[in-house]
């Protein structure tokens, strides 16, 4: 990853406009062809770099139910419970912290039985158990990255 792919990442992350064309607009700013902006953004998705890059929507004002988890992993399992979290789109985060509850991610489903079902599931395939966090009171932040 060079200086430009940061600065790529740092406006995406901050200030990517709601537009027809958005990386064109990148582009400008960078003083480089929109396709050269695309094609380096298909190489950091293809890197895993990027995952997505997509509006955040409150899931409340559409009905949607979210949830933190958290869950004990033994580290030699830890590759194996990213990947079978990861498959599930309604995962949005799934990190690794210090502590005793090593693996958390979050949900954002349609329902809480989905929810349920997602949770179930994988307590059942990977034989652990999840401890279900839904927040009793939304606190959001804006969080701007500066990857350079």
């Amino acid at each position: 990853m060079d200086r430009i792919d940061k600065k790529i990442l740092s406006f995406i992350n901050k200030s990517l406009p709601i537009s027809e064309r958005p990386f064109l607009a990148l582009a400008e700013a960078l003083g480089m062809s929109e396709e050269e902006v695309l094609d380096r953004i298909r190489k950091l998705k293809d890197s895993g770099l990027i995952r997505r890059i997509g509006a955040t929507i409150n899931p409340r004002t559409i009905g949607w139910q979210s949830t933190l988890c958290a869950t004990v992993v033994p580290m030699d399992h830890i590759e194996e419970f990213a990947e079978f979290v990861g498959r599930y789109g309604e995962v949005t985060h799934n990190y690794l912290r210090e502590g005793h509850l090593n693996c958390w991610f979050t949900l954002i489903a349609p329902s809480s039985d989905r929810i349920s079902e997602i949770i179930s599931e994988t307590e059942r395939a990977l034989n652990i158990k999840i401890l279900n966090l839904p927040a009793r009171k939304v606190f959001k932040i804006k969080v701007a990255l500066e990857i350079e």
